[in-house]
């Protein structure tokens, strides 16, 4: 992961590859961001001028490169776009500066030092430029030829290391800021490692195992249940689906505890190495990135494990719900009766529909514990996807409240999404001849009849919100912001701000 380092120092007299602006739309055309005024006066005050020249405007995620001019060590000058310059007397939105980081530092593939000059009103900004280089930079290079040393752009590495202007390196606020950036921005990378890894290397066995080094590397406790202990304890919805797969299923139960907490925040994610849909297949074209199925489980696993880096006071449960989701002789088929954790019993109309299964014997051991609030992350269903689009998560919840804070939470670490409803009225569509309920109601709201799916199986009392992050976990388009191609890593920022809450006192 690229290097990050603070520094009081001019930027002109830094040598680095390159230095890093802010530029912006101002009411009467470009404008150099605060921060950047000694590089300014190295243009002679003619930068602005030499960037709309260049054909710069300030738009988010712009980026225009031109010489340094004698005065500056650096041979380069890169200006990346924020954006509508602010009203006076008011601040970059923290997620403008994010974004800006994250498109340079991949602007920058290939260099050994850039120094970024942002502007920067508090640590906040800080922490949020520091994400926005670690999260920009990111590359998956582990199948590459030569491995994790191969160069991953046009035959570059990764930026390799960031100095940033404007911080206060001996302040206790700003070194706090950059060491959480730091920690959940490698653990994030983590998850995005695991989503892009492909299904015959990443199995249910060898996510478990993943996660119990993890744990043995940073105190925490992990309990797995193979296939045998599944059995025994009666999980019909995790073994139901990983019926059909040479690769048995495993429920992993991650836990993070403090002796300072007040709270318990349990997290629970679906984990599905590879989803062909079971018996229900999947239509050709539509298999080739279901390695990303578990990004929910990655996503629950780096938030706990970034909890415990930041030692927050709070208890912090993860619970992963892995299968792999294959047609075969022995898979469950459509009109099958499953008993699950809880007791219920699912008529299962369609096993393509199986993250629903997986999630709710995880669900109902979460409740078990009685946390005082259970998180739910999913890449859930297709419905979602057609209502918000391939950047933004819908929030169910049993509590509006509790909706509206998870909602807030993620808009603030900038993680687009949407509170959605769950209407009574969908559920009558679940009922079952057979059983007690049916794993398919009606096929519009899909995505609702999901969440209302998963209700039934939190425990009674317990405050609960399910995030189905199928549109924007896996990313099949361009990289754009700090946001690469292929996993993104999606909610984990949403999840660690959750735990902050809670440890704080301050969720909803």
């Amino acid at each position: 992961m690229t290097a990050l380092t603070l520094s009081t120092s001019a930027a002109p007299g830094l040598r680095a590859d390159a230095i890093v602006i802010g530029v912006a739309k101002g009411a009467k055309g470009l404008v150099v961001a605060p921060g950047a005024e000694s590089v300014d006066k190295a243009y002679d005050g003619r930068l602005a001028g030499v960037l709309e020249t260049l054909g710069a405007s300030g738009a988010e995620g712009e980026v225009t490169k031109l010489p340094a001019p004698s005065g500056i060590k650096s041979p380069l000058v890169v200006a990346v776009g924020l954006g509508a310059e602010p009203e006076k007397d008011s601040s970059f939105d923290p997620e403008a500066l994010r974004k800006a980081a994250g498109v340079a530092a991949r602007a920058l593939t290939g260099a050994k030092k850039a120094v970024f000059v942002l502007p920067l009103g508090d640590a906040a900004d800080l922490g949020a430029v520091a994400e926005g280089v670690l999260l920009g930079a990111y590359s998956f290079t582990t199948y590459k030829e030569n491995g994790k040393d191969a160069k991953a752009k046009n035959g570059k590495a990764p930026l390799a290391e960031a100095t940033l202007l404007g911080g206060k390196p001996r302040d206790a606020a700003y070194k706090a800021a950059l060491a959480r950036a730091s920690a959940v921005a490698e653990e994030l990378n983590r998850a995005r490692d695991l989503i892009n890894m492909p299904p015959n290397d990443l199995n249910p066995e060898v996510f478990a195992s993943i996660v119990q080094a993890a744990g043995k590397e940073h105190g925490l406790k992990v309990q797995v249940l193979d296939v045998k202990a599944l059995e025994k304890g009666g999980y019909g919805g995790i073994l139901g689906v990983g019926a059909g797969s040479a690769s048995g299923p495993r429920l992993v139960k991650l836990s993070y505890t403090s002796s300072k907490a007040e709270k318990h925040l349990a997290l629970v994610g679906k984990g599905i190495t590879y989803d062909s849909g079971g018996i229900s297949l999947k239509p050709a074209g539509h298999n080739e990135t279901m390695k990303c199925d578990m990004s929910g489980a990655a996503a629950v696993f780096a938030a706990v494990v970034s909890a415990a880096r930041l030692g927050l006071e709070v208890n912090v449960t993860g619970w992963l719900a892995l299968a792999e989701n294959m047609p075969s002789g022995s898979a469950t088929r459509p009109g099958d009766v499953l008993r699950m954790y809880s007791g219920k019993t699912v008529e299962v109309l369609n096993t393509d529909a199986e993250g629903r299964l997986v999630l709710a014997d995880a669900l109902w051991a979460a409740s078990q514990e009685k946390p005082d609030a259970i998180v739910d992350v999913a890449t859930l269903t297709g419905a979602m996807m057609l209502a918000l689009g391939s950047r933004t998560f819908g929030i169910m919840a049993n509590d509006d409240a509790f909706r509206s804070a998870v909602y807030e939470a993620a808009e603030e670490v900038g993680e687009p999404s949407w509170p959605m409803p769950l209407p009574e009225h969908l559920r009558k569509g679940m009922d079952s001849p057979t059983a007690d309920i049916a794993n398919m109601g009606e096929r519009m709201g899909g995505g609702l009849v999901a969440g209302l799916f998963l209700r039934e199986f939190v425990g009674e009392g317990i405050t609960w919100a399910h995030l189905d992050i199928a549109g924007p976990a896996f990313n099949d388009g361009g990289p754009f912001g700090y946001t690469p191609k292929g996993g993104t890593g999606t909610a984990v920022r949403t999840l660690v701000r959750l735990a902050e809450l809670t440890a704080s006192g301050d969720l909803g």
